[in-house]
């Protein structure tokens, strides 16, 4: 017995180290994430198609809605809005209508923006300048935007009343943001800036610019609206030649419902395509500085 047990050790010895193997009850089920991937995809999908969804739910309300009324006049239904809107691109004078309406209005906004940006430094550098330009703001935001309309086409012609009020709805806006920016900036960055010996270049990059953003952005957003809804509304008052709001008005004396819908999904589609175009500007350029 002790030779065969030695034997046994001296054999165990000269064997080489074997792996442990693993048990096979504790390896993971490899089946187990086949359906994520998939689970995933879909779940993706679903999430992109709720701006779609939506707009066929709206589509589908405003067929149901003329259905009710029955009468093409008061609601046209769908099918023939879109079917005039399909006449309306298929022709050169929409896209130099379009443009004519789009450059007089963003024009105003863009002047608006600039203006805004000088005031709201101005007024939070010098005390002075914002009593001396807060009445004037206040002024603007209470008076009714067809006020402003019929006192422009007294000054201006018909062309520049709509870059005019486009210009003054959208300044007190750009102004106010960005003055509640400036003035919600951590004062500890600015401290810290000054510190470390920052330059003033380096302190408007780096703790300015970012506090001041979601202002900026959130006042682009809803400027671009007020600057289409009140410029287009200066056109359907003062009628200039090859605009939009000259559309909508002949479209309006000659009822002419279905070129009235039409043209009214044209300035929305155009407001979101400017505003989507505009805060992609923003964000390129805020990336680069």
């Amino acid at each position: 017995m002790r030779i065969s047990t030695t034997s046994d050790k001296s054999v165990n010895q000269n064997q080489p180290n074997q792996p442990n193997q693993p048990n096979q009850s504790n390896q993971p089920n490899q089946q187990v994430g086949i359906g994520k991937p998939q689970a995933s995809l879909w779940a993706r999908l679903w999430k992109k198609s709720h701006g779609l969804l939506v707009v066929i739910f709206w589509i589908m309300t405003w067929g149901i809605a003329s259905l009710s009324v029955g009468q093409e006049l008061l609601i046209p239904s769908p099918q023939v809005v879109f079917g005039r809107l399909a006449v309306l691109l298929s022709s050169k004078p929409f896209y130099v209508t379009v443009l004519a309406s789009m450059g007089r209005i963003m024009a105003g906004f863009l002047l608006a923006v600039a203006a805004g940006i000088l005031l709201s430094v101005l007024t939070e550098t010098v005390p002075f300048f914002k009593r001396l330009f807060a009445p004037l703001v206040g002024m603007i935001k209470a008076t009714p935007v067809a006020s402003f309309i019929i006192l422009a086409l007294v000054w201006l012609n018909s062309e520049g009343v709509v870059t005019f009020v486009s210009f003054l709805m959208v300044l007190p806006l750009v102004w106010g943001n960005l003055s509640q920016g400036i003035r919600t900036t951590d004062r500890d960055l600015l401290e810290m800036g000054r510190m470390y010996h920052f330059s003033r270049w380096k302190i408007i990059r780096y703790v300015y610019i970012p506090a001041v953003m979601p202002h900026f952005i959130s006042a682009i957003t809803t400027g671009i609206g007020f600057a289409w809804k009140s410029g287009i509304a200066a056109e359907v008052l003062g009628t200039p030649k090859g605009s939009v709001g000259q559309a909508l008005y002949e479209a309006k004396i000659y009822l002419e419902t279905p070129d009235l819908f039409a043209w009214t999904l044209v300035v929305i589609v155009l407001s979101l395509i400017i505003e989507r175009g505009v805060l992609w500007l923003i964000h390129w350029t805020a990336a680069r500085l």
